[in-house]
Protein backbone atom coordinates (compact mmCIF):
# COMPACT_ATOMS: atom_id res chain seq x y z
CA UNK A 1 0.00 0.00 0.00
CA UNK A 2 1.36 3.64 -0.87
CA UNK A 3 2.30 5.39 1.93
CA UNK A 4 0.18 8.41 3.29
CA UNK A 5 1.03 11.77 1.92
CA UNK A 6 0.91 13.61 5.67
CA UNK A 7 3.90 10.99 6.06
CA UNK A 8 5.89 12.23 3.40
CA UNK A 9 4.63 15.83 4.53
CA UNK A 10 5.83 14.86 7.71
CA UNK A 11 8.98 14.18 6.53
CA UNK A 12 9.46 17.46 3.88
CA UNK A 13 8.49 19.37 6.72
CA UNK A 14 11.23 18.10 9.16
CA UNK A 15 13.91 18.82 6.17
CA UNK A 16 12.73 22.07 6.03
CA UNK A 17 13.74 23.06 9.27
CA UNK A 18 17.18 22.53 8.95
CA UNK A 19 17.43 25.68 6.15
CA UNK A 20 18.44 28.52 7.65
CA UNK A 21 15.73 31.01 9.51
CA UNK A 22 15.89 33.44 6.73
CA UNK A 23 14.91 30.99 3.52
CA UNK A 24 11.70 32.30 2.30
CA UNK A 25 9.27 30.05 0.82
CA UNK A 26 7.87 31.29 -2.71
CA UNK A 27 5.18 29.58 -4.69
CA UNK A 28 5.50 31.05 -8.28
CA UNK A 29 2.93 30.58 -11.22
CA UNK A 30 3.31 29.00 -14.36
CA UNK A 31 1.50 27.22 -17.21
CA UNK A 32 1.94 24.23 -15.55
CA UNK A 33 1.09 25.18 -11.85
CA UNK A 34 2.59 26.50 -8.94
CA UNK A 35 6.15 25.91 -8.46
CA UNK A 36 7.70 26.07 -4.85
CA UNK A 37 11.09 27.47 -4.35
CA UNK A 38 12.92 27.69 -1.32
CA UNK A 39 15.20 30.95 -1.61
CA UNK A 40 18.05 31.65 0.78
CA UNK A 41 20.48 34.45 0.42
CA UNK A 42 21.22 38.06 0.34
CA UNK A 43 18.73 40.05 -2.12
CA UNK A 44 21.34 41.86 -3.93
CA UNK A 45 23.70 38.70 -4.51
CA UNK A 46 24.10 36.76 -7.83
CA UNK A 47 21.12 34.65 -8.27
CA UNK A 48 21.70 31.01 -8.39
CA UNK A 49 18.66 28.13 -9.17
CA UNK A 50 19.58 24.55 -7.75
CA UNK A 51 17.53 21.59 -9.25
CA UNK A 52 17.45 18.74 -7.43
CA UNK A 53 17.55 14.92 -8.94
CA UNK A 54 14.70 12.74 -9.14
CA UNK A 55 12.55 12.17 -5.81
CA UNK A 56 15.30 14.63 -3.85
CA UNK A 57 13.49 17.63 -3.83
CA UNK A 58 14.40 20.96 -3.84
CA UNK A 59 15.59 20.75 0.11
CA UNK A 60 18.44 18.23 -0.60
CA UNK A 61 20.56 21.53 -0.75
CA UNK A 62 20.26 22.29 2.75
CA UNK A 63 24.33 21.41 3.43
CA UNK A 64 25.32 23.89 1.21
CA UNK A 65 22.14 26.42 1.68
CA UNK A 66 24.38 28.39 4.18
CA UNK A 67 27.43 28.75 2.67
CA UNK A 68 26.37 29.14 -1.05
CA UNK A 69 23.58 31.75 0.55
CA UNK A 70 26.45 33.70 2.47
CA UNK A 71 27.20 34.91 -1.69
CA UNK A 72 24.61 33.75 -3.78
CA UNK A 73 20.77 34.39 -3.85
CA UNK A 74 19.58 30.62 -4.08
CA UNK A 75 16.56 29.56 -5.60
CA UNK A 76 16.20 25.60 -4.52
CA UNK A 77 13.07 24.77 -6.58
CA UNK A 78 10.88 21.39 -6.23
CA UNK A 79 10.58 19.92 -9.49
CA UNK A 80 7.84 19.73 -11.84
CA UNK A 81 5.76 16.26 -12.24
CA UNK A 82 8.07 15.07 -8.99
CA UNK A 83 7.21 14.81 -5.34
CA UNK A 84 7.58 17.86 -3.30
CA UNK A 85 5.42 21.23 -3.30
CA UNK A 86 5.60 22.28 -7.13
CA UNK A 87 1.52 21.33 -8.20
CA UNK A 88 0.89 19.83 -11.69
CA UNK A 89 -2.22 21.73 -12.71
CA UNK A 90 -2.91 23.34 -16.49
CA UNK A 91 -1.08 22.81 -19.18
CA UNK A 92 -0.22 18.75 -19.14
CA UNK A 93 3.29 17.93 -18.50
CA UNK A 94 4.30 15.61 -21.68
CA UNK A 95 7.51 16.03 -23.03
CA UNK A 96 11.51 17.23 -22.45
CA UNK A 97 10.12 20.63 -24.10
CA UNK A 98 7.29 21.07 -21.58
CA UNK A 99 10.22 21.24 -18.99
CA UNK A 100 12.23 23.98 -21.06
CA UNK A 101 9.10 26.09 -21.12
CA UNK A 102 8.08 25.44 -17.48
CA UNK A 103 11.98 26.83 -16.70
CA UNK A 104 11.28 29.96 -18.95
CA UNK A 105 7.88 30.63 -16.74
CA UNK A 106 9.68 29.98 -13.56
CA UNK A 107 12.63 32.12 -14.22
CA UNK A 108 10.08 34.99 -15.00
CA UNK A 109 8.52 34.35 -11.85
CA UNK A 110 11.33 35.11 -9.98
CA UNK A 111 12.09 38.01 -12.35
CA UNK A 112 15.55 36.13 -13.24
CA UNK A 113 16.53 37.40 -16.57
CA UNK A 114 20.17 35.61 -16.16
CA UNK A 115 20.98 33.09 -13.41
CA UNK A 116 23.75 30.16 -12.63
CA UNK A 117 22.06 26.97 -13.24
CA UNK A 118 22.95 24.34 -11.28
CA UNK A 119 21.61 20.60 -11.16
CA UNK A 120 22.18 17.03 -9.58
CA UNK A 121 21.34 14.00 -11.62
CA UNK A 122 18.25 14.15 -13.23
CA UNK A 123 18.38 17.92 -12.34
CA UNK A 124 21.53 18.11 -14.51
CA UNK A 125 20.12 16.63 -17.59
CA UNK A 126 17.09 19.28 -17.00
CA UNK A 127 19.77 22.08 -16.43
CA UNK A 128 21.52 21.02 -19.67
CA UNK A 129 18.28 21.16 -21.72
CA UNK A 130 17.49 24.56 -20.76
CA UNK A 131 21.36 25.64 -21.23
CA UNK A 132 20.87 24.41 -24.57
CA UNK A 133 17.61 26.09 -24.88
CA UNK A 134 18.15 29.13 -23.18
CA UNK A 135 21.54 30.17 -23.26
CA UNK A 136 21.21 33.81 -22.95
CA UNK A 137 19.92 33.24 -19.96
CA UNK A 138 22.37 30.84 -17.99
CA UNK A 139 25.96 32.47 -16.76
CA UNK A 140 27.35 29.58 -15.76
CA UNK A 141 26.36 25.69 -15.72
CA UNK A 142 26.99 23.13 -13.00
CA UNK A 143 26.31 19.50 -13.39
CA UNK A 144 26.57 17.34 -9.92
CA UNK A 145 27.05 14.03 -11.06
CA UNK A 146 24.79 14.30 -14.18
CA UNK A 147 23.17 11.34 -15.55
CA UNK A 148 21.76 10.86 -19.47
CA UNK A 149 23.99 13.69 -20.48
CA UNK A 150 27.93 12.28 -20.82
CA UNK A 151 26.75 8.93 -20.70
CA UNK A 152 23.80 6.18 -19.62
CA UNK A 153 23.43 3.92 -16.36
CA UNK A 154 25.30 1.12 -15.72
CA UNK A 155 23.11 -2.03 -16.03
CA UNK A 156 23.79 -2.96 -12.37
CA UNK A 157 22.26 0.49 -11.35
CA UNK A 158 19.12 0.00 -14.06
CA UNK A 159 18.95 -3.59 -12.16
CA UNK A 160 18.62 -2.78 -9.08
CA UNK A 161 16.63 -0.03 -9.53
CA UNK A 162 14.25 -2.22 -11.61
CA UNK A 163 12.07 -2.63 -8.29
CA UNK A 164 11.81 0.30 -7.26
CA UNK A 165 10.21 1.35 -10.50
CA UNK A 166 7.91 -1.24 -10.94
CA UNK A 167 6.65 -1.88 -7.37
CA UNK A 168 7.56 1.32 -5.29
CA UNK A 169 7.58 0.92 -1.87
CA UNK A 170 9.72 2.70 1.28
CA UNK A 171 11.36 -0.27 1.91
CA UNK A 172 12.55 -1.09 -2.05
CA UNK A 173 13.82 2.12 -2.18
CA UNK A 174 15.63 2.24 1.32
CA UNK A 175 17.12 -0.69 0.25
CA UNK A 176 18.40 0.42 -3.19
CA UNK A 177 19.86 3.51 -1.26
CA UNK A 178 21.62 1.49 0.94
CA UNK A 179 22.99 0.02 -2.15
CA UNK A 180 24.04 3.17 -3.81
CA UNK A 181 25.36 4.73 -0.48
CA UNK A 182 27.07 2.57 0.86
CA UNK A 183 29.30 3.88 3.86
CA UNK A 184 28.31 7.18 3.56
CA UNK A 185 26.18 8.02 5.73
CA UNK A 186 23.52 10.25 4.35
CA UNK A 187 21.39 12.39 6.30
CA UNK A 188 18.65 9.90 7.69
CA UNK A 189 15.79 12.76 7.36
CA UNK A 190 16.12 12.89 3.90
CA UNK A 191 17.17 9.38 3.27
CA UNK A 192 13.20 8.89 5.05
CA UNK A 193 12.13 11.83 2.79
CA UNK A 194 13.66 10.33 -0.73
CA UNK A 195 12.19 6.60 0.05
CA UNK A 196 8.39 8.46 1.09
CA UNK A 197 9.13 10.10 -2.08
CA UNK A 198 8.84 6.70 -4.18
CA UNK A 199 5.37 6.24 -2.91
CA UNK A 200 3.71 9.66 -3.53
CA UNK A 201 0.73 8.90 -6.53
CA UNK A 202 0.72 10.78 -9.43
CA UNK A 203 4.44 11.40 -10.35
CA UNK A 204 5.24 11.82 -13.78
CA UNK A 205 9.13 12.77 -14.68
CA UNK A 206 9.59 12.97 -18.31
CA UNK A 207 12.80 12.06 -20.10
CA UNK A 208 14.17 12.34 -23.50
CA UNK A 209 17.27 11.81 -25.08
CA UNK A 210 20.78 12.70 -24.09
CA UNK A 211 21.55 16.09 -25.00
CA UNK A 212 23.98 17.69 -27.64
CA UNK A 213 26.21 18.73 -24.97
CA UNK A 214 28.83 20.26 -27.15
CA UNK A 215 26.50 22.87 -28.06
CA UNK A 216 26.57 24.63 -24.46
CA UNK A 217 28.82 28.22 -25.13
CA UNK A 218 28.61 29.18 -21.36
CA UNK A 219 31.41 27.81 -18.95
CA UNK A 220 30.37 24.44 -17.62
CA UNK A 221 31.19 22.48 -14.21
CA UNK A 222 31.26 19.18 -13.66
CA UNK A 223 31.11 17.49 -10.38
CA UNK A 224 31.31 13.72 -10.78
CA UNK A 225 30.83 11.32 -7.99
CA UNK A 226 33.79 8.93 -7.49
CA UNK A 227 32.41 6.19 -6.05
CA UNK A 228 29.19 6.43 -7.54
CA UNK A 229 26.97 3.24 -9.31
CA UNK A 230 25.11 5.40 -11.12
CA UNK A 231 28.11 5.30 -13.78
CA UNK A 232 31.37 5.07 -14.09
CA UNK A 233 32.96 8.08 -13.48
CA UNK A 234 36.10 7.88 -14.78
CA UNK A 235 34.74 7.11 -18.41
CA UNK A 236 32.00 10.02 -17.80
CA UNK A 237 35.10 12.86 -16.93
CA UNK A 238 37.19 11.41 -19.97
CA UNK A 239 33.78 12.22 -22.53
CA UNK A 240 32.75 15.29 -20.35
CA UNK A 241 36.67 16.79 -20.80
CA UNK A 242 36.76 15.49 -24.95
CA UNK A 243 33.18 16.71 -25.22
CA UNK A 244 33.53 20.43 -23.21
CA UNK A 245 37.52 21.63 -23.98
CA UNK A 246 37.12 24.84 -22.48
CA UNK A 247 34.91 22.94 -19.27
CA UNK A 248 36.39 21.98 -15.88
CA UNK A 249 35.91 18.22 -14.53
CA UNK A 250 36.69 17.47 -11.08
CA UNK A 251 36.09 14.05 -9.09
CA UNK A 252 35.00 14.06 -5.17
CA UNK A 253 36.51 10.56 -4.80
CA UNK A 254 34.71 9.94 -1.37
CA UNK A 255 31.33 10.67 -2.66
CA UNK A 256 28.36 7.97 -4.13
CA UNK A 257 25.75 9.28 -6.97
CA UNK A 258 22.84 9.81 -4.40
CA UNK A 259 24.96 10.83 -1.56
CA UNK A 260 25.55 14.37 -3.60
CA UNK A 261 25.51 17.23 -2.47
CA UNK A 262 24.68 15.89 0.93
CA UNK A 263 27.66 13.98 2.50
CA UNK A 264 30.72 16.35 0.84
CA UNK A 265 28.90 19.99 1.29
CA UNK A 266 32.31 21.64 1.86
CA UNK A 267 34.13 20.13 -0.92
CA UNK A 268 31.16 20.58 -3.50
CA UNK A 269 30.35 24.44 -2.56
CA UNK A 270 34.12 25.03 -2.55
CA UNK A 271 34.22 24.03 -6.00
CA UNK A 272 31.11 25.68 -6.77
CA UNK A 273 32.11 28.72 -5.48
CA UNK A 274 35.62 28.95 -7.26
CA UNK A 275 33.56 28.15 -10.35
CA UNK A 276 31.44 30.66 -9.74
CA UNK A 277 33.20 33.50 -8.67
Amino acid sequence: MPVSLSAFDLAYDELRARWPESTEERDVATPYGRTRVHVHGPADGSPLVLLPGGSATGLVWFANAPALGGRYRIHAVDLLGDAGRTERRGTPLKNADDLTAWLDALLDGLGLARTHLCGHSYGAWTAVRYALHAPQRVDRLALVDPTQVFAGFRPGYLLRALPTLIRPSRDRTRAFLAWETADTHPDETWQRLYALAATVPGRKLVVGPRPRVAGLRMPVLVLLAGRGRAHDAAKVADRARRTLPQGEVVLLPGATHHSLPLTEPKELNDRLMDFLG
